[in-house]
């Protein structure tokens, strides 16, 4: 591999205008982080410090290895749902080393209204274990809700992948093999309680901690029992007589030590032999990033100047450089890891379709992860692109990447719109891994295309109706259009609603990335095999 030859000026007016652009954005950012993380009304905070309890991140902290990160997933979950009152939706997701293992932590958040799930939680509860499923990773579970929002159980019940997917998952990851520990701070509450009952081991906190399907309001009002909480679902009878929970724990940094103790003697996973060298820093400054990233979306580009910033040494093995331009293919290394990278330096023609789904092939062939590294606008369109077969071409990118058995990791560095979000492995698309950048763009179609497509629909409506093309009425049209759908093209949007697994500062991308692809691997590879290819 040959260090990427950098053509970027630090100095020059481009550059300096588009540093100041992001920074500004990453300070936004990790504003509203912060507040995600920590700010919480001091009524909550009494009232945990009144009952002796950590705060989550507190637990967490004291669980994880001394020095060792974590890759904390989502944390502006919800963060424009609920008049803002579920920061995180209520929950703190993540990956971290614990007793040496690679696991995944889950933790309510009992700071916010008991730690009950919104349904938001319950779609960032499920994307924890479906993590955890498909990379084969054990779970820790830190337990502290009052359960379900009544106010929206509609939204957290019954469908597919509402709460019971949570307890689904759990006895897939039972069938595996992969361990699950439950710690039991507080109240487990209704289905809650099922979360340590699925657990392979349990520790309850003698006092705070409880499990029982009905609290005592609840077992009041059906059967008119007066019961305590301690007596109905308590660490001492749970543990000494109906044997729901295996240890009592005098406290919270007790049961986190028993924990702790009980992780270390799970057997460490083996993981599979990905090609690996010896890593090494990228040889240009991953905060040249802030001036690289345009400062309007419409502004192009050159991928490699991330690429440059992103992998070892800066190293990078280039395929087919001159065929399919508008679409970068190559081999680099991640913290010594070698995955393929696809990237995006234009519109997708014909020609880079077929780069895409060849290089894509190869690198399954060769078992070798992939990184997609979006930025696009979609495929091209035009009756000389669909007389040359660019829906067909297309396509054959689509199937190459939805069926491949290697580990992918998306990065949504830009735009993000059509079906280029598909080719370019999507949501949809089941990357082990997704992130995006706080300038990031995601929709259907950009929003001065969607505005312009709107405006002309009312107007040929208007039309039809025999109705005076009033200017005023169709800039009203498109001002509220607009106002709508920058909105929900912002990258703020698509991290409320999980459709990533959350908002990267770009200098952070390495290193997430890095994280990401070390857990991966502790999954065997999947099937090989692909569908019909349309010639």
């Amino acid at each position: 591999m040959h260090r990427i030859n950098s053509s970027i000026n630090t100095a020059s007016d481009d550059f300096r205008a588009n540093d100041a652009h992001n920074r500004k954005l990453i300070a936004e950012f990790r504003e509203r982080q912060e507040a995600a993380r920590h700010a919480r009304p001091a009524r909550d905070l009494a009232r945990l410090e009144k009952h002796g309890k950590m705060l989550p991140r507190q637990r967490i902290d004291m669980l994880l290895d001394p020095g060792t990160p974590f890759l904390e997933l989502s944390t502006l979950a919800a963060n424009m749902e609920y008049d803002g009152n579920a920061p995180g939706a209520s929950i703190i997701t993540g990956i971290g080393i614990v007793s040496g293992r690679e696991v995944i932590i889950h933790a309510d958040d009992s700071s916010i209204k008991g730690g009950a799930w919104y349904p938001l939680s319950i779609k960032k509860i499920v994307r924890c274990l479906d993590i955890a499923v498909e990379n084969r990773l054990p779970v820790i579970h830190c337990c502290d809700s009052a359960g379900g929002f009544l106010p929206l159980q509609s939204d957290v019940f019954a469908d597919r992948h509402m709460a019971g997917r949570m307890f689904r998952n759990q006895c897939l990851l039972s069938k595996m093999g992969v361990k699950q520990l439950a710690l039991v701070f507080g109240h487990c509450t209704a289905g809650g309680a099922y979360i340590p009952a699925l657990a392979d081991y349990s520790v309850i906190v003698r006092g705070t901690g409880g499990v029982f399907l009905g609290g005592p309001p609840l077992v009041k009002a059906a059967t008119g029992e007066e019961v305590s909480a301690e007596a109905l679902g308590g660490a001492d009878m749970h543990t000494s007589i109906s044997g729901t929970c295996d240890y009592p724990a005098a406290s919270e940094a007790d049961a986190i030590a028993i924990g702790r103790e009980i992780v270390a003697q799970w057997e460490k996973p083996t993981k599979w032999a990905c090609q690996r060298e010896e890593a090494a820093p990228p040889y240009y400054d991953p905060e040249e990033l802030y001036g690289i990233i345009p400062n309007d979306i419409k502004k192009g580009f050159d991928m490699r100047e991330v690429i440059a910033r992103i992998v070892d040494g800066s190293r990078f093995h280039e395929y087919q450089p001159n065929y399919g331009q508008t679409l970068i293919a190559g081999f680099a290394n991640i913290w010594g890891w070698k995955v393929g990278i696809v990237a995006n330096n234009g519109v997708l023609f014909n020609d880079s379709s077929l780069k895409a789904a060849h290089f894509i092939e190869l690198c399954n062939q060769n078992n070798t992860p992939l990184v997609f590294l979006q930025n696009i606008t979609g495929y091209m369109v035009g009756e000389t692109y669909e007389r040359q077969g660019i829906t067909k071409d297309g396509a054959k990118m689509i199937m190459a990447q939805a069926c491949s058995h290697v580990p992918k990791f998306t990065v949504m560095c830009n735009g993000s719109f059509g079906a280029g979000n598909y080719g370019m492995c999507g949501r949809a698309f089941d990357a082990r891994f997704l992130f995006g950048w706080p300038n990031n763009q995601i929709g259907t179609m950009g929003g001065e295309q969607a505005v312009k497509t709107l405006v002309e629909v009312k107007s040929k409506q208007l039309e039809r109706n025999g109705e005076a093309l009033d200017p005023a009425i169709l800039n009203e049209v498109k001002e509220k259009t607009e106002a709508a759908y920058m909105e929900q093209l912002s990258a703020y949007y698509s991290t409320s609603q999980i459709w990533d697994d959350g908002i990267l500062d770009p200098v952070d991308t390495r290193n997430s990335l890095g994280m990401a692809i070390t857990a991966s691997l502790n999954a065997p590879l999947g099937d090989t095999g692909y569908g019909v290819f349309r010639l």
